[in-house]
């Protein structure tokens, strides 16, 4: 198994690159672990004060389950991966269940910052993008997904998303094995990325 960790800022475009390596690979061979299954559950907090709950810094995440699931998963065994709502801020009682497979991608804007996690990657890749093209995918997604207008995402931006990236998110890139500027478009970073996997997968089946 080969565990690749893809982070790098919020609307960076991970999600593309995810896709990208998917769709190189026979259906079935690729998981991919988001980061954002594993926020701790904030149901005990009053719903008015969900909303201040800041997502973007390492502390909101359950570091210690995620971890857990990718050992079993390197142990062969089938987890049922957390689910999280955004629009609740709660975890859900659904959860999906994931397989092992030759290649697990652990996804999420902050998984270069916690150093147990990073231990377990094979590939650690950073999606790069201008900060401004972040901005206009997040009051994209956000006003269609969860439910915000774009005042409410330009506010939290200035207040914790950009904060955050600078503080959290762009030091973790220098943990990086692959930097991929221009996020899913850059398709000669990718490429490079699908064929050293292959090449890895190549190796650990030969030696096997």
């Amino acid at each position: 198994m080969i565990i690749i960790g893809i982070a790098g800022g919020t609307g960076s475009g991970k999600t593309t690159v995810v896709n990208k390596i998917i769709d190189s690979f026979p259906a079935g061979e690729v998981s991919v672990i988001p980061q954002d299954s594993y926020y701790k559950d904030s149901s005990h907090i009053p719903p008015e004060e969900r909303s201040k709950i800041n997502f973007d810094e390492p502390a909101a995440i359950e570091w210690t389950l995620l971890v857990e699931h990718l050992k079993q998963l390197k142990e062969g065994k089938t987890i049922e991966m957390p689910t999280y709502s955004y629009i609740t801020c709660t975890r859900q009682p659904e959860t999906v269940t994931v397989k092992p497979t030759d290649v697990v991608i652990v996804e999420g804007i902050l998984v270069l910052t916690e150093p147990s996690l990073r231990n377990m990657m094979d590939i650690k890749c950073f999606v790069d993008a201008d900060a401004d093209d972040r901005l206009i995918r997040v009051i994209a997604r956000d006003c269609v997904e969860r439910g915000r207008t774009p005042e409410i995402v330009i506010h939290r931006y200035q207040d914790v998303l950009k904060p955050m990236h600078m503080q959290y998110i762009e030091p973790s890139k220098r943990y990086a094995d692959l930097i991929i500027p221009q996020g899913g478009t850059n398709t000669v970073a990718i490429s490079l990325l699908t064929d050293y996997i292959y090449g890895r997968l190549k190796k650990i089946h030969k030696s096997k």
